[in-house]
């Protein structure tokens, strides 16, 4: 049966193996559970009810993904779309979370019906290569800020906006002591690094008396009631019609480009892609992605996505949906592990936001360095997130900057019809707020 549904012979794979990949794909990225609880209660969403939340959204999410477009890739709130909706959104834009969970459903239906029309190929193919290598790279930079705040390692400042915290607190040690284990047991190839750290730290943490320890380690699940169905859709309509556009756009914009290239990056390693590097069933694992989302804000979370630790698992020879199923499985048991994740202090979760933040950075060596018109606007798209403290002004800026560079230069040709239409969305939204 298993065969015949996942193809496992003739993607040359066993059941042992798919098994022993899934469970690899979920050490690698099992650290959101304890992540994105912390980051999203700055919106003042209940802990508990998030990690119910992702670990529900990553689980129907990644089983959707092996079943329907059978891949090994697994799924689970994304790492700069839950900051963006915490800090940018709520915070910044002073809107409620249930207003943001509204905008993140209403981006999940767009990117669904995206990814059933032949439109998709269309607006990935029409944002230039520069911008989607600087909107990951800025997200990575403005999760670094937001990990180094939560840390302890920067602070607000009256004149300068930021300066240097106490560097000889507790927290601050123990957070810089979890940043270099995730990095030795990363080098070293050890599966689960991040886990491992932030697991090592808090540990050290509760020993110490640096924060309380947990009252228990396994129990039921909590209740998801503070955020199950708590869209608010009035509340979103009542912003403005710039204002909607602007923020379920840039969760879009974000959300597809992310899943696009984890997509193909996952599926390159594990030399799925056609003759002419295109993926097989993409349209399936769009819709897996999308259909995600949308779960995940129904129940509570931020946008769900492709998780690019999907690839320790196609390293340790996943090649089916078999891997997905199963990593979803791990996700439904993680359940019951409450306790835990809820007492992990932010201490132990800021140095995994800082490490993941210095693997998305990457994407700035793969600017084109040769031509100002493209690197100039992807610098200042990746500049403007942690200095704004916005992940949506930085890619209204950036976009705005492409245009504006390329048509000064004479490059008008360069400019898509997309690109027109986004920056002038961007340029009427700064004017009206």
């Amino acid at each position: 049966m298993l065969n015949n549904l996942f193809h496992l012979d003739e993607n040359h794979t066993t059941v042992k193996t798919e098994l022993f990949a899934g469970l690899t794909t979920f050490l690698t990225m099992a650290y959101i559970i304890f992540v994105n609880p912390d980051i999203l209660a700055v919106a003042g969403m209940d802990k508990n009810a998030v990690f119910v939340a992702t670990c529900i959204a990553a689980a129907a999410g990644t089983l959707i993904m092996g079943v329907y477009a059978n891949y090994p890739i697994a799924l689970a709130p994304g790492m700069g779309l839950n900051a963006f909706f915490a800090f940018a959104v709520v915070k910044g834009m002073g809107v409620s979370w249930q207003i943001a969970l509204a905008a993140v459903f209403c981006s999940g239906v767009l990117f669904l019906a995206l990814s059933v029309l032949p439109i998709r190929a269309w607006i990935i193919n029409s944002i230039p290569r520069s911008q989607k290598l600087a909107i990951a790279a800025g997200i990575g930079l403005f999760l670094g800020f937001i990990g180094l705040k939560s840390a302890g390692i920067v602070a607000d400042h009256p004149a300068t906006f930021v300066t240097v915290g106490k560097l000889t607190s507790a927290p601050v040690l123990l957070a810089f002591l979890g940043l270099i284990i995730m990095i030795a047991l990363d080098y070293r190839k050890i599966t689960g690094s991040i886990i491992i750290g932030i697991l090592l730290v808090a540990v050290a943490g509760f020993l110490l008396g640096v924060s309380p320890a947990p009252s228990g380690i396994m129990s039921a699940p909590p209740s998801i009631a503070p955020t199950f169905l708590a869209l608010d859709f009035g509340g979103l309509f009542q912003l403005g019609a710039t204002t909607i556009m602007i923020i379920v756009l840039s969760f879009l914009l974000v959300d597809l480009f992310d899943t696009a290239g984890t997509l193909i990056g996952v599926a390159h390693q594990a030399k799925m892609l056609d003759e002419k590097g295109n993926l097989p069933r993409l349209g399936p694992a769009l819709v897996a992605d999308s259909s995600a989302t949308i779960i995940g804000a129904l129940v509570g979370t931020s946008s769900t996505t492709s998780y690019i630790e999907s690839a320790s698992g196609v390293r340790a020879g996943g090649r089916t949906g078999l891997t997905a199923v199963a990593t979803a499985g791990l996700f439904v048991l993680a359940l019951f592990f409450a306790p835990l994740a809820t007492a992990i202090p932010a201490y132990a979760t800021a140095p995994a936001i800082v490490f993941v933040a210095c693997i998305m950075a990457h994407g700035l060596a793969d600017l084109d360095w040769e031509d100002v018109t493209e690197y100039a606007p992807g610098v200042i798209t990746a500049l403007s997130m942690p200095l704004t403290f916005s992940i949506a002004t930085g890619i209204g800026l950036g976009f705005i900057s492409y245009v504006a560079i390329k048509l000064v230069c004479g490059r008008i040709g360069d400019i898509s019809a997309a690109m027109w239409l986004i920056a002038a969305i961007f340029v009427l939204y700064f004017a009206t707020v």
